[in-house]
Protein backbone atom coordinates (compact mmCIF):
# COMPACT_ATOMS: atom_id res chain seq x y z
CA UNK A 1 0.00 0.00 0.00
CA UNK A 2 1.56 3.28 -1.06
CA UNK A 3 0.53 6.84 -0.45
CA UNK A 4 1.65 10.39 -0.80
CA UNK A 5 3.83 11.82 1.97
CA UNK A 6 2.53 10.89 5.40
CA UNK A 7 -0.57 12.89 6.26
CA UNK A 8 -1.99 13.07 9.77
CA UNK A 9 -5.73 13.35 9.27
CA UNK A 10 -7.77 13.90 12.39
CA UNK A 11 -10.44 16.30 13.61
CA UNK A 12 -10.97 17.76 17.05
CA UNK A 13 -12.32 15.36 19.63
CA UNK A 14 -16.02 15.72 20.47
CA UNK A 15 -16.90 17.20 23.84
CA UNK A 16 -19.89 14.99 24.68
CA UNK A 17 -19.21 11.25 24.43
CA UNK A 18 -22.81 10.37 25.29
CA UNK A 19 -24.20 12.49 22.49
CA UNK A 20 -21.66 11.05 20.07
CA UNK A 21 -22.67 7.49 20.95
CA UNK A 22 -26.37 8.22 20.57
CA UNK A 23 -25.80 9.90 17.20
CA UNK A 24 -23.58 7.14 15.80
CA UNK A 25 -26.01 4.46 16.98
CA UNK A 26 -28.92 6.28 15.35
CA UNK A 27 -27.17 6.43 11.96
CA UNK A 28 -26.17 2.78 12.22
CA UNK A 29 -29.73 1.74 13.06
CA UNK A 30 -31.15 3.78 10.20
CA UNK A 31 -28.68 2.24 7.77
CA UNK A 32 -29.40 -1.29 8.98
CA UNK A 33 -33.17 -0.84 8.71
CA UNK A 34 -33.42 1.31 5.58
CA UNK A 35 -35.55 0.31 2.62
CA UNK A 36 -34.84 2.52 -0.38
CA UNK A 37 -37.86 4.00 -2.13
CA UNK A 38 -36.65 3.71 -5.71
CA UNK A 39 -39.44 5.85 -7.15
CA UNK A 40 -38.70 8.67 -4.71
CA UNK A 41 -34.99 8.44 -5.43
CA UNK A 42 -35.70 8.77 -9.14
CA UNK A 43 -38.13 11.67 -8.76
CA UNK A 44 -36.54 13.56 -5.85
CA UNK A 45 -32.88 12.59 -5.32
CA UNK A 46 -30.89 14.27 -2.57
CA UNK A 47 -27.13 14.83 -2.39
CA UNK A 48 -24.53 15.76 0.18
CA UNK A 49 -22.26 18.52 -1.16
CA UNK A 50 -18.51 18.49 -0.69
CA UNK A 51 -16.71 21.74 -1.51
CA UNK A 52 -12.93 21.79 -1.92
CA UNK A 53 -11.15 25.10 -1.38
CA UNK A 54 -8.85 25.67 -4.36
CA UNK A 55 -7.18 29.06 -4.26
CA UNK A 56 -5.49 30.06 -7.50
CA UNK A 57 -2.11 30.83 -5.94
CA UNK A 58 -1.80 27.85 -3.58
CA UNK A 59 -4.01 24.87 -4.49
CA UNK A 60 -3.94 21.79 -2.27
CA UNK A 61 -2.62 18.43 -3.40
CA UNK A 62 -4.86 15.58 -4.48
CA UNK A 63 -3.79 13.52 -1.46
CA UNK A 64 -4.53 16.23 1.08
CA UNK A 65 -7.93 16.93 -0.49
CA UNK A 66 -9.09 13.32 -0.36
CA UNK A 67 -8.05 13.00 3.28
CA UNK A 68 -9.96 16.17 4.15
CA UNK A 69 -13.01 15.01 2.19
CA UNK A 70 -13.23 11.75 4.13
CA UNK A 71 -12.90 13.57 7.43
CA UNK A 72 -15.47 16.21 6.57
CA UNK A 73 -18.17 13.62 5.91
CA UNK A 74 -17.85 11.80 9.24
CA UNK A 75 -17.46 15.14 11.03
CA UNK A 76 -20.78 16.30 9.60
CA UNK A 77 -22.54 13.10 10.64
CA UNK A 78 -21.28 13.22 14.23
CA UNK A 79 -21.59 16.91 15.06
CA UNK A 80 -24.12 17.82 17.79
CA UNK A 81 -26.27 19.46 15.10
CA UNK A 82 -26.78 15.99 13.57
CA UNK A 83 -28.06 14.41 16.80
CA UNK A 84 -31.40 12.55 16.84
CA UNK A 85 -34.43 13.35 18.95
CA UNK A 86 -34.42 12.46 22.61
CA UNK A 87 -30.89 12.99 23.89
CA UNK A 88 -30.59 15.10 27.04
CA UNK A 89 -27.07 15.93 28.29
CA UNK A 90 -26.38 15.10 31.92
CA UNK A 91 -27.98 17.69 34.16
CA UNK A 92 -30.31 19.07 31.47
CA UNK A 93 -34.02 19.37 32.20
CA UNK A 94 -35.87 16.60 30.38
CA UNK A 95 -38.61 19.02 29.37
CA UNK A 96 -36.26 21.50 27.70
CA UNK A 97 -37.01 21.21 23.94
CA UNK A 98 -33.65 22.75 23.05
CA UNK A 99 -31.93 19.87 24.84
CA UNK A 100 -34.12 16.93 23.81
CA UNK A 101 -35.13 17.87 20.26
CA UNK A 102 -33.25 16.67 17.20
CA UNK A 103 -30.29 18.70 16.02
CA UNK A 104 -31.06 21.19 13.23
CA UNK A 105 -29.28 19.08 10.61
CA UNK A 106 -30.78 15.75 11.56
CA UNK A 107 -33.91 15.78 9.39
CA UNK A 108 -32.04 16.64 6.19
CA UNK A 109 -29.31 14.09 6.90
CA UNK A 110 -31.91 11.43 7.68
CA UNK A 111 -33.83 12.10 4.46
CA UNK A 112 -30.64 11.87 2.42
CA UNK A 113 -29.37 8.72 4.16
CA UNK A 114 -32.64 6.92 3.46
CA UNK A 115 -31.70 6.78 -0.23
CA UNK A 116 -28.54 6.46 -2.26
CA UNK A 117 -25.78 8.35 -0.45
CA UNK A 118 -24.93 10.68 -3.32
CA UNK A 119 -22.10 13.16 -2.84
CA UNK A 120 -21.45 15.99 -5.29
CA UNK A 121 -18.04 17.65 -5.23
CA UNK A 122 -17.47 21.28 -6.20
CA UNK A 123 -14.61 23.75 -5.81
CA UNK A 124 -14.53 27.30 -4.53
CA UNK A 125 -12.05 30.07 -3.87
CA UNK A 126 -11.87 33.58 -2.45
CA UNK A 127 -15.29 35.12 -1.81
CA UNK A 128 -17.08 32.03 -3.11
CA UNK A 129 -15.38 29.96 -0.42
CA UNK A 130 -16.43 32.44 2.24
CA UNK A 131 -20.03 32.07 1.09
CA UNK A 132 -19.74 28.28 1.39
CA UNK A 133 -18.12 28.57 4.82
CA UNK A 134 -21.22 30.43 6.02
CA UNK A 135 -23.55 27.54 5.07
CA UNK A 136 -24.38 24.80 7.62
CA UNK A 137 -21.71 22.12 7.52
CA UNK A 138 -18.36 20.84 8.78
CA UNK A 139 -14.92 21.75 7.44
CA UNK A 140 -11.88 19.47 7.66
CA UNK A 141 -8.39 20.89 7.16
CA UNK A 142 -5.54 18.53 6.28
CA UNK A 143 -2.03 19.46 5.10
CA UNK A 144 -3.13 22.68 3.44
CA UNK A 145 -6.42 21.36 2.06
CA UNK A 146 -9.84 22.48 3.25
CA UNK A 147 -13.01 20.57 2.39
CA UNK A 148 -16.45 21.49 3.69
CA UNK A 149 -19.27 18.93 3.83
CA UNK A 150 -22.63 20.68 3.75
CA UNK A 151 -26.06 19.61 4.94
CA UNK A 152 -27.76 17.57 2.16
CA UNK A 153 -30.37 19.07 -0.15
CA UNK A 154 -32.58 18.05 -3.11
CA UNK A 155 -30.38 17.74 -6.20
CA UNK A 156 -32.65 20.11 -8.14
CA UNK A 157 -32.64 22.76 -5.41
CA UNK A 158 -29.12 23.51 -4.13
CA UNK A 159 -28.48 26.64 -2.06
CA UNK A 160 -27.75 29.61 -4.38
CA UNK A 161 -24.15 29.94 -3.18
CA UNK A 162 -23.58 26.28 -4.02
CA UNK A 163 -25.34 26.38 -7.37
CA UNK A 164 -22.85 28.98 -8.60
CA UNK A 165 -19.91 26.59 -8.23
CA UNK A 166 -18.49 24.31 -10.91
CA UNK A 167 -18.97 20.57 -10.46
CA UNK A 168 -16.82 18.85 -13.08
CA UNK A 169 -13.11 19.05 -13.78
CA UNK A 170 -11.56 19.09 -10.30
CA UNK A 171 -8.20 17.33 -10.68
CA UNK A 172 -5.42 18.48 -8.37
CA UNK A 173 -1.70 17.65 -8.66
CA UNK A 174 -0.57 14.40 -7.09
CA UNK A 175 2.54 13.92 -5.01
CA UNK A 176 5.09 11.23 -5.67
CA UNK A 177 4.43 7.98 -3.82
CA UNK A 178 6.19 7.62 -0.49
CA UNK A 179 7.16 4.58 1.53
CA UNK A 180 4.29 2.25 2.49
CA UNK A 181 2.38 3.15 5.61
CA UNK A 182 3.03 0.94 8.65
CA UNK A 183 0.25 -1.58 9.02
CA UNK A 184 -2.36 -1.27 11.81
CA UNK A 185 -2.00 -3.96 14.47
CA UNK A 186 -5.68 -4.87 14.54
CA UNK A 187 -6.47 -2.92 17.70
CA UNK A 188 -5.90 0.52 16.21
CA UNK A 189 -8.66 3.08 15.84
CA UNK A 190 -6.98 4.49 12.72
CA UNK A 191 -9.19 3.89 9.70
CA UNK A 192 -7.38 2.91 6.52
CA UNK A 193 -9.17 3.76 3.27
CA UNK A 194 -7.69 2.32 0.11
CA UNK A 195 -8.63 2.94 -3.50
CA UNK A 196 -8.71 0.13 -6.02
CA UNK A 197 -5.39 -0.37 -7.80
CA UNK A 198 -4.96 1.12 -11.26
CA UNK A 199 -8.27 2.97 -10.98
CA UNK A 200 -7.60 6.48 -12.27
CA UNK A 201 -9.99 8.89 -10.58
CA UNK A 202 -10.06 12.67 -10.74
CA UNK A 203 -9.72 14.47 -7.43
CA UNK A 204 -13.42 15.28 -7.42
CA UNK A 205 -14.43 11.67 -7.94
CA UNK A 206 -11.86 10.41 -5.42
CA UNK A 207 -13.15 12.85 -2.79
CA UNK A 208 -16.67 11.48 -3.20
CA UNK A 209 -15.51 7.86 -3.06
CA UNK A 210 -13.37 8.18 0.07
CA UNK A 211 -16.23 10.13 1.64
CA UNK A 212 -18.47 7.13 0.93
CA UNK A 213 -15.86 4.81 2.44
CA UNK A 214 -15.51 6.80 5.66
CA UNK A 215 -19.28 6.96 6.01
CA UNK A 216 -19.72 3.22 5.42
CA UNK A 217 -17.04 2.51 8.01
CA UNK A 218 -19.03 4.56 10.53
CA UNK A 219 -22.19 2.65 9.64
CA UNK A 220 -20.99 -0.91 9.12
CA UNK A 221 -17.79 -1.75 10.98
CA UNK A 222 -17.41 -2.98 14.56
CA UNK A 223 -19.39 -0.66 16.82
CA UNK A 224 -16.91 -0.44 19.70
CA UNK A 225 -14.04 0.30 17.33
CA UNK A 226 -16.13 2.88 15.49
CA UNK A 227 -17.02 4.66 18.73
CA UNK A 228 -13.39 4.71 19.82
CA UNK A 229 -12.41 6.01 16.37
CA UNK A 230 -15.03 8.77 16.52
CA UNK A 231 -14.04 9.75 20.07
CA UNK A 232 -10.40 9.98 18.94
CA UNK A 233 -11.34 12.45 16.18
CA UNK A 234 -11.75 10.00 13.27
CA UNK A 235 -8.01 9.48 12.54
CA UNK A 236 -7.60 8.07 9.02
CA UNK A 237 -5.29 7.67 6.08
CA UNK A 238 -5.99 7.16 2.38
CA UNK A 239 -3.76 5.19 0.01
CA UNK A 240 -3.82 2.98 -3.07
CA UNK A 241 -3.91 -0.77 -2.47
CA UNK A 242 -1.71 -3.24 -4.25
CA UNK A 243 -3.49 -5.82 -6.39
CA UNK A 244 -2.88 -8.47 -3.70
CA UNK A 245 -4.19 -6.30 -0.88
CA UNK A 246 -7.25 -5.33 -2.88
CA UNK A 247 -8.13 -8.96 -3.58
CA UNK A 248 -7.78 -9.83 0.10
CA UNK A 249 -10.14 -7.00 1.00
CA UNK A 250 -12.67 -8.18 -1.58
CA UNK A 251 -12.47 -11.71 -0.18
CA UNK A 252 -12.58 -10.71 3.50
CA UNK A 253 -15.60 -12.20 5.30
CA UNK A 254 -15.92 -9.22 7.67
CA UNK A 255 -14.23 -6.09 8.95
CA UNK A 256 -14.21 -4.28 5.59
CA UNK A 257 -16.57 -1.63 4.23
CA UNK A 258 -16.63 -1.67 0.42
CA UNK A 259 -17.80 1.14 -1.85
CA UNK A 260 -19.66 0.11 -5.00
CA UNK A 261 -20.19 3.05 -7.32
CA UNK A 262 -23.51 3.89 -8.94
CA UNK A 263 -21.79 4.65 -12.22
CA UNK A 264 -23.05 8.20 -12.73
CA UNK A 265 -19.56 9.52 -13.58
CA UNK A 266 -16.09 8.22 -14.55
CA UNK A 267 -16.55 4.51 -13.78
CA UNK A 268 -18.96 1.79 -14.83
CA UNK A 269 -21.97 1.02 -12.59
CA UNK A 270 -21.08 -1.48 -9.89
CA UNK A 271 -17.35 -0.68 -9.88
CA UNK A 272 -15.81 -1.25 -6.47
CA UNK A 273 -13.73 1.86 -5.91
CA UNK A 274 -12.68 1.96 -2.25
CA UNK A 275 -12.46 -0.14 0.87
CA UNK A 276 -12.17 0.88 4.51
CA UNK A 277 -10.88 -1.19 7.41
CA UNK A 278 -9.46 -0.81 10.91
CA UNK A 279 -7.44 -3.99 10.59
CA UNK A 280 -4.16 -4.89 8.88
CA UNK A 281 -4.28 -5.26 5.10
CA UNK A 282 -1.65 -7.98 4.82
Amino acid sequence: MTSGPEIAARIAEPTDAGLLTVTVDDWRRRWRDRVIDQAREHDDPWALPLVVRVERADPPTHEAAVHAAALSVVALLTRPEAAPVGYAPEGAAATDPDETGAGPWHAALARWSEGWIRKVVRRARASRWQEIAALPGATASVAGAEVRALVPHPVVDPPPALARLQISGLDLPKQAAAEPYPQPDGSSSILTIVTAPELSLTTGKACAQVGHAAQLALLQLDRETVLRWATDGHPLRVAEATAEQWQRLLDAPSGVALVQDGGFTEVAPGTRTCAASFGPLD
